[in-house]
């Protein structure tokens, strides 16, 4: 009589990180920039991870991404897209670049959870919050890219004197924050870890 003999990784529970290495090589990969270069580089990198995560987070989800999967929190993959996409327009368009008009879309004083409250599942808002966060990312990147140094600074009433250095740090800070909740989030909806 045979006995089957099963080797440790059949045995194993799996770690997250096997999970993520696989998802690193199934699909569209988020890290790919390199990991040397001037400290322009290394920000600009990072922030774009950070933001191909977002998008990754949120592939394949159609008609949950408006969901709220973590009650109490009113958090969804949908307010994260909006939340993030005011929160671009403010530091690179409204702060740094000046830009008067170009106060939030989603949120306001009378309205400051707007990004997450107004975050519904029909197509009309998903395709506005999309193409909002697309159109601060290229704005975002245009400005980044066609800035002298990381020196160019402007007032935030908020923090005072900011640098683009500084707000490229904030912004890593801000989507490696959110993309926690989206890790969640996903889960709660289908299950899915590692995207």
């Amino acid at each position: 009589m045979a006995v089957e003999t099963q080797t440790p990784e059949a045995t194993s529970p799996r770690r997250r990180a096997d999970v993520l290495e696989e998802a690193a090589h199934a699909g569209p990969r988020r890290f790919t920039r390199p990991a040397t270069g001037d400290e322009r580089q290394m920000l600009v990198g990072f922030l774009a991870d950070q933001r191909a995560t977002l998008v990754l987070k949120c592939a394949g989800v159609t008609d949950d991404l408006a969901h709220r999967a973590v009650e109490p929190s009113t958090l969804s993959l949908l307010g994260l897209v909006r939340h993030l996409a005011d929160v671009e327009r403010h530091w690179f368009r409204e702060i740094l670049a000046g830009q008067a008009d170009a106060a939030p879309l989603f949120s306001s004083p009378a309205d400051p959870d707007g990004d997450f409250d107004g975050a519904t599942p029909d197509a009309a808002t998903v395709t506005a919050a999309w193409d909002a966060w697309r159109a601060a990312v290229d704005f975002a990147e245009r400005f980044t890219a066609e800035a002298p140094d990381l020196d160019v600074s402007a007032h935030d009433a908020w923090r005072g004197t900011v640098s683009l250095r500084w707000v490229l740090i904030h912004m890593i800070e801000e989507y490696a924050r959110h993309n926690g909740h989206a890790d969640l989030l996903r889960e709660r909806i289908d299950g899915a870890t590692g995207v």
